[in-house]
């Protein structure tokens, strides 16, 4: 069983695999072909996926009974103790960090102060 998933990439590239593999929903591509066809389908979708991002999943005889391969993604396959997980890379702003206010807080100074009931 392989499973190749779309996004943003060429109608033409879904057309392309729409010749061995069965469109079940946009994007998302499903069939059983030999290991030989499957890499070759690979290449081609790395080669004319433009901006586009891809992932392919396999059936393998591993521990976990499917390997996956991914192009132009965010997310990254890392290999674990024999196991294969997704290493999802934390998104950090490009702000500067704010500091904390300088001096007292509210609270503190209708403490200290007196300020009452509010």
């Amino acid at each position: 069983m392989t499973v190749i998933v779309l996004a943003n990439c060429p109608a033409g590239l879904r057309g392309f695999l729409t010749r061995w593999l069965l469109e079940i929903s946009p994007g998302v591509f499903l069939g059983s072909v030999t290991t030989r066809i499957r890499d070759i389908l690979w290449d081609e979708v790395r080669t004319y996926s433009g901006r586009g991002r891809a992932l392919l999943a396999y059936q393998t005889d591993s521990e976990q009974g499917f390997a996956f391969r991914t192009h132009d993604h965010a997310w990254q396959p890392k290999d674990h103790e024999g196991l294969t997980l997704i290493h999802r890379p934390t998104q950090r702003s490009a702000q500067t960090p704010t500091l904390p206010r300088q001096g007292w807080s509210m609270a503190a100074k209708r403490r200290r102060f007196g300020g009452g009931q509010r």
